[in-house]
């Protein structure tokens, strides 16, 4: 398998950093605003943009995690269950511009199940997304309003995002299934 880095921690942190001030551009009704990381990395994610926007406005954004496990579209084609997450949101979304947090944006299945748990909490105002890297070929209508980074890959690549909080390494990689040992 070919590993091709695309993405540092310095890059990771820039980012992150934009995002939060273009989160804020876009957005006046700074106090409806809400962040929802999508389990796993997008929490962390989430958690980044929330404490950056903290910094910038000196604002307290209400934050929640998601877990889209039940709502996911391919339970019955998975050889193994996955476990079952704890979708953590407690704040009324009602009203709230929602912005949805992940780490990599590919068919749009996992924005969709994203949006089926939200609507369990109620209806908001607005929703939109963040994500750290776009790398296309979607499957269903979904664009992020947020991007990071726009990745075009092929379909036997798979982009691998890793974080300090969870990986305990940062930066984000190409994976080509169909090449040689770890050519970066």
């Amino acid at each position: 398998m070919k590993t091709r880095n695309i993405m540092n921690e310095d890059e990771i942190k820039r980012i992150i950093t934009r995002i939060a001030h273009e989160i804020l551009e876009k957005n006046e009704e700074r106090n409806q605003l809400a962040l929802i990381g999508v389990r796993t990395r997008g929490v962390f994610l989430a958690s980044r943009l929330q404490k950056n926007i903290k910094e910038i406005e000196n604002i307290d954004i209400p934050i929640g995690i998601v877990d889209i496990t039940l709502h996911r579209d391919d339970l019955d084609q998975l050889s193994v269950m996955p476990i079952v997450g704890k979708t953590e949101i407690n704040f009324d979304v009602t009203d709230k511009i929602v912005i949805i947090v992940d780490d990599v944006l590919f068919s749009g299945r996992t924005v969709r199940a994203a949006l089926d748990e939200l609507n369990d909490f109620g209806r908001p105002k607005k929703i939109q997304l963040a994500v750290l890297i776009d790398r296309g070929h979607r499957e269903l209508p979904i664009k992020a309003d947020y991007v990071g980074k726009n990745l075009p890959t092929s379909m036997d690549e798979k982009v691998k995002v890793y974080l300090k909080e969870c990986d305990e390494k940062e930066g984000a990689s190409i994976l080509c299934m169909n090449g040689p040992e770890n050519i970066s």
